[in-house]
C-alpha cells in the first residue's frame, strides 16, 4: 500500500520528534520560477512570430491590396495561391534558388567539413585557428555585402579583385552589373561561405570529438591506414547525423537568403530569390499583401516539405543517430 512522502517521515521520526514536512508553497515557488524565466520568451515569440505568421495566413486568402484590415467582399479564397504558382517571376525565383543552393549546399558542407577535420588535428594554437573561422559568423550580412560590394568586387580599377587582375594583364570585370556571363554568383557563393562555414565547422568539430578513439585503434590494428581508408570507413560514418543536420541547416539558410541579394545585384531579375520577389511584391510599390502573403506561405511549406524529405531519405532521426 502506497504511503505518502510526509507519513514516511514521520514513521522514520523517533520517539517525541516530528520529521519536517514538505512545503507546499515549494512547488508553487518552483512554478512561478519557471514561468518567469519561459515566460518573457513565450510572449515574444507569440507577438513577434505566431500572431504575424497566422495573421499573413488570413491575408493570403482575401485581395489585400495596400491594407491589412481587408473585408469579406475582398476574400478569393485560393486565387491568390493560384496566381502566385503560375506567376512566371514567382516561378524564375524558384530556379535563381536552385541555382544558389546548387553552389552552395555542396561547398559550404565540403569546406565546414575539410576545415574542421585539419583543426581537429592541431595541436598548436587550436583555439585561436577555430576563432578566426567562427568569427565571420557573428558578422552581419548587410555589412559583409557592403564590403564585397564596394571594397573587394567593386566593378572599377579601384577594388580589390580587379586590381589583382590587373597585375596579371586581364581586362576589369563588372563583376555585378553584368548577367551574361554571371559574374555575381561567384561574389554571392564567396559572401555567404565566409559567413556560414565556420559556424559549420564548429559543428563538425564537436562531432569529431564524439567518435570513440577505439573505434581508430582497432582499425590500425586490423590493418587500416590512416588517411581516405579511415576517413570514409570511420570518419564519415560516424558524423552521419551531424552531416544530415548541417545539410539541412544549409538548405534552410539558402532558402532564407535575402540581404546579400539585395544588397549585391538588387532587382536584376535572373538574381532574385524567393525571398526578394516576395518582398518586391509585398512592401514595394505593388503593396499587395494577400499575394504575397501567399507566396511566403508556399515557400515555407516547401521548406518543410524538402526538409522532410530529406530526413526521410538521409535517416536523420533514425534510432542508430541516437
Amino acid at each position: 500500500m502506497a504511503v505518502s512522502a510526509a507519513t514516511a517521515a514521520d514513521a522514520k521520526a523517533g520517539p517525541g520528534e516530528r520529521a519536517p514536512r514538505v512545503r507546499r508553497g515549494g512547488r508553487w515557488r518552483t512554478s512561478l520560477t519557471f514561468w518567469g524565466f519561459v515566460g518573457p520568451f513565450l510572449v515574444g515569440l507569440m507577438v513577434f512570430t505566431i500572431i504575424p505568421v497566422a495573421w499573413s495566413a488570413y491575408l493570403s486568402f482575401f485581395d489585400a491590396t495596400n491594407t491589412v484590415s481587408p473585408t469579406a467582399d475582398d476574400f478569393v479564397g485560393f486565387g491568390n495561391y493560384t496566381a502566385m504558382l503560375t506567376d512566371p517571376a514567382f516561378q524564375d525565383s524558384l530556379v535563381t534558388f536552385t541555382v544558389f543552393a546548387a553552389f552552395i549546399v555542396p561547398v559550404t558542407f565540403a569546406c565546414s567539413l575539410g576545415l574542421a577535420l585539419m583543426l581537429n588535428r592541431v595541436r598548436v594554437m587550436r583555439a585561436f585557428f577555430r576563432s578566426v573561422f567562427f568569427l565571420p559568423f557573428a558578422c552581419s550580412y548587410v555589412v559583409a555585402a557592403l564590403v564585397w560590394k564596394m571594397s573587394i568586387f567593386n566593378g572599377v580599377r579601384f577594388g580589390l579583385a580587379n586590381t589583382v587582375l590587373d597585375l596579371f594583364g586581364i581586362d576589369e570585370i563588372a563583376w555585378l552589373f553584368r548577367p551574361d556571363p554571371p559574374w555575381f554568383w561567384l561574389v554571392i557563393v564567396s559572401l555567404r561561405l565566409w559567413i556560414q562555414v565556420g559556424f559549420y565547422m564548429i559543428l563538425f568539430i564537436a562531432a569529431l570529438q564524439q567518435i570513440p578513439q577505439h573505434l581508430y585503434e582497432a582499425a590500425y590494428v586490423d590493418g587500416a591506414k590512416p588517411g581516405p581508408q579511415t576517413f570514409w570507413h570511420i570518419t564519415l560514418p560516424q558524423l552521419r547525423a551531424t552531416s544530415v543536420a548541417v545539410l539541412m541547416l544549409i538548405l534552410i539558410a539558402a532558402y532564407q537568403a535575402f540581404d546579400e541579394f539585395l544588397l549585391l545585384v538588387g532587382t536584376m531579375p535572373s538574381a532574385r530569390p524567393p525571398l526578394v520577389y516576395l518582398y518586391q511584391t509585398s512592401l514595394g510599390m505593388q503593396q499587395e499583401l494577400g499575394t504575397g502573403s501567399a507566396g511566403a506561405l508556399i515557400l515555407a511549406l516547401l521548406i518543410a516539405l524538402v526538409t522532410l524529405l530529406q530526413g526521410k531519405f538521409l535517416g536523420f532521426g533514425n534510432s542508430e543517430d541516437r
